[in-house]
This record gives structure tokens, sequence and C-alpha cells, in this order.
């Protein structure tokens, strides 16, 4: 697992906000996938060397975490990922390009011999996903689930109760001393989320 920070803005209902995001690439020396391809296709590429490149795996369609989906697709011919119910958002940033696949609850993606299974957690946005990877003892949350309790819900999209409830039944499940690997800021684990919460 390779990590990284990119620096950039964040826009939704006509305010923009400046961002710094979390790059993961999972994955060996020869195969690895990308979760989320927020602003520098570069600094991407400086995390994934000349490992062949899977998926780009899209936590949420934000854009943040989608600004330079399509070019890096071009770079690395890689399929993008995505959930369908963000097509709105998606479309808020890409006009001209779609993704190529659909990310569903339950489908679980191979590489490099680890499995990342996709967890539907909609509240942040609606098709918001989490990646778990048990053999990690991990899993990737986006902006659904941060150090210090669930990702924001006070804009377009975005629903609070069920953000709550989607961390409560999906990752909640998990255990205790799974690492959260979030999309914004520091690490944490799903047992301390859990006494932050209250669950």
């Amino acid at each position: 697992m390779d990590h990284a920070v990119s620096s950039g803005t964040f826009s939704l209902d006509g305010e923009t906000f400046d961002v710094d995001n979390n790059i993961w690439v999972i994955g060996d020396d020869t195969e690895c996938v990308v979760i989320d391809a927020p602003h520098s296709v570069s600094d991407i590429l400086a995390l994934v060397g000349d490992r062949k490149v899977k998926a780009i795996l899209l936590t949420h369609a934000h854009d943040d975490h989608v600004r330079v989906a399509p070019a890096l697709r071009e770079a690395v011919v890689a399929p993008i990922m995505l959930h369908p119910a963000d097509q709105p958002l998606w479309e808020l940033t890409h006009t001209d390009h779609l993704w190529d696949l659909d990310l569903a609850d339950g489908l679980d993606i191979e590489v490099a011999g680890t499995t990342l299974r996709v967890l539907h957690t909609p509240g942040h946005a609606p098709g918001a996903v989490c990646f778990y990877a048990p053999a990690l003892g991990a899993v990737f949350t986006g902006d659904t689930l941060f150090q210090g309790g669930p990702g924001a819900t006070g804009r377009s999209f975005s629903d609070e109760d069920l953000i709550k409830a989607s961390i409560r039944a999906r990752l909640f499940e998990l255990p205790d001393d799974t690492v959260v690997h979030t999309g914004h800021g520091d690490d944490t684990t799903i047992g301390a989320e859990k006494a932050a919460l209250g669950a």
C-alpha cells in the first residue's frame, strides 16, 4: 500500500475550498489499483511507478476525488469504476466523459492477491462507497468516515441520517482494529470511531 497527499480545491453549491486529498495505491511490484483521482495526475503516477494499473476506484464523485480521473485513465489505460448513483455529481465535473464500469455493493475487486470488497455507504453522496481489504486489516472510506466522525452532509446530494445509518450498518460491523484510511486527514480505527459516535 502506498500513500500520498495531493492539494487542490473542492467546489459545490457555489462555494470553493482549498483541500488536501489522500491518494491510496494498493498492489504489489507489478500491478495495482488507484483509489480516487483528486488533483494531479503526476502525483498519482509518482506513486504508481511502472506498475500496471488494473482500475481507478472512486469512493464518490465530488470533484476533488474525480477531477483527473479521465486524464489518469488515458495515462495508465485502466477503467474508471464508480457507483452509478453518483452520476449527478459526476456530471457536475465531467460532461464529456463517463466512467467505464459500475461499482456495486458486495463486488469483490482482486489486485495482487488482495481482495477489496465494495461497501455501498450512501450519505455523503448517493453513490459513496468504501473499499474493505480484510487481508490488510483496512478499509478505505473516502469521505464517509473520518477520524472524529462522519463526513460532511451539509451540501447537495447528502443526508446526515443516511450517512450515520450507513456507518453503523456497514462499517461498524467490521473488526474494531480495522484501520480506517480516509479521503482527507489522518487514519483512525473502527473501534475508535464507534466510541466517538456512541455506537
